[in-house]
This record gives structure tokens, sequence and C-alpha cells, in this order.
């Protein structure tokens, strides 16, 4: 008997900068866009494999998102780094700990986890466990991880001064996914885990070079050093209109919009 591949994807919950697009107060012609890819949410992004979901980053625009993509239930959430824009919409997470009896998975790096606890540490008291609130079950990253066939390896990557991690997704017959939505640096052993990986999903905040963020040229230039099949560029800043970049972009690389799914299981391409 052949065994049936999972299915495996890749949907987009937010992929702008930690403002958002539009930003508040500006007028510029993406900011006043009449299309829908030029709205960008807090960068997000939900991972599926088989019959597992997981969630990555709660970030201020949770809510939105959500409802937007009828998402009901999530097995777990794992984190990315303990920036605001990607930890603000905690509380929205209660929505997915009502329908379980027990405590949502949370994946993080140990000092993630602790600014977490630190944030919100009601979720985490083993004195309170209402049914109706965050009841969170912390798991410290050490090592990759798996939810059924899906294997999580932990990128770690250099993102200002605060410890920052990127994931890469493996399900046994599927293409390999890579998700690095904040990044300046990609050290060497992390990039050894990135070579021929078949989508890469990578940070992009703006055409000119910014302090913790990769440029379009940095990112451009890390698809090519590791000879990702298949690149989406996220975490995008007001500068981009996505028709207008789009044309400027080489084979194989797109901007991603809120709410695009991509599927894994065959290349290249949308779901």
């Amino acid at each position: 008997m052949v065994s049936r591949v999972t299915d495996f994807s890749l949907t987009f919950l937010g992929t702008g900068t930690s403002v958002g697009v539009p930003v508040i107060g500006c007028d510029c012609e993406v900011c006043t866009s009449e299309d829908p890819r030029n709205n960008r949410t807090r960068s997000s992004v939900l991972v599926r494999a088989g019959n597992q979901t997981l969630l990555v980053d709660s970030g201020p625009d949770l809510r939105m998102q959500a409802l937007r993509e009828g998402l009901r239930e999530i097995d777990a959430i794992i984190y990315t780094h303990a920036h605001l824009d990607h930890v603000a919409g905690f509380d929205e997470l209660r929505a997915f700990c009502w329908r379980r009896t027990e405590r949502l998975p949370m994946h993080a790096t140990e000092s993630c986890m602790e600014i977490l606890k630190t944030m919100f540490a009601w979720a985490f008291s083993d004195e309170v466990d209402t049914i109706g609130y965050v009841r969170a079950g912390p798991r410290i990253i050490d090592g990759p991880f798996f939810y059924g066939d899906l294997k999580v390896t932990p990128l770690p990557v250099e993102h200002g001064a605060v410890e920052t991690i990127g994931y890469l997704f493996e399900v046994p017959g599927a293409r390999s996914l890579a998700y690095l939505p904040d990044v300046k640096r990609i050290p060497a052993d992390t990039r050894r885990l990135l070579m021929d990986v078949d989508v890469l999903v990578v940070d992009a905040l703006r055409t000119w070079e910014h302090p913790t963020h990769f440029s379009l040229a940095e990112a451009l230039a890390t698809v090519e050093e590791v000879r990702a099949k298949e690149t989406w560029l996220t975490h995008l800043s007001h500068e981009y209109h996505i028709d207008e970049i789009s044309k400027t972009l080489p084979p194989g690389v797109r901007m991603a919009w809120d709410g695009l799914r991509i599927s894994m299981n065959h290349a290249p391409g949308l779901a």
C-alpha cells in the first residue's frame, strides 16, 4: 500500500512591518491603494500539515486575521521573538483555548518565554486555570521538534538586540519551507540549514538599508546564496506597491500578501 503524502501548506496571515500598511496618517500611493494586496497586517503565518495547525507569532492583528481566514482551532503557537508586533495579540489566543481542556502549547526560546511570562503572567500561572482565558503550556525550544509528520527546526538569526529565530518546516515527500520574517544577518550554521530550500519566506523590509532588517538587495543576495527554488518576501513596508515592485524581481521571487496560501505538496506556485 502506498502511503498518502501529508497535506502541507502555508497561509500568510500578515505580511506587513511593525506599523502595518496603510500607515496611520500617510496618504502615499500604497497606503491609499485599492489593491487589497497592498494592505498589510503585522507579519504572521499559519502552517498546516495533515491535521496539525501551527500559528507562528501572535501579532496585534491576530483577531482580524483569524476572522478573515475562518481560523477556529490551532494545535500550538510558535514564536520567532518577543518584539511587540509579534506578541501583542497574545490575549486573542484565548479563543483557541475555549475548545480544549489541556493548555495551549507555546514554543519559544528561553529568553522569549521569560518575556512572555513577564508580560502575561496570568496565562502561565498554575493557580489560575480558567477555561475562558489563555492557558499557556510553555515549551522551551532547544532543538527540532515534531507535530505529527511535521518537523520544525529552529533557525537562529540576528535581528537587533533580541534573540530571534526563524523556522524550517519539513514533511516527508513535500517541499521544504523556511520562514525568516525578521533578520539582519544569518549565521553560518543557519545558512547551512537553508541551502537548497524549496520555499524561502524572508524579510525584505524596504529597498534601502535598515539597521535590523534585510533590505530588498540583502534579501535577494540571500536567495542567491542559499539557492532557494521559490521565494516569497514578507515584513514589507509601505514603500512597496506590489504591482510595480513585482516587475523588478528576478524569476522565482515574489512579494507575499495577506491571505496568500501556498501548497508545499507541488512545485512551484499557489494552493
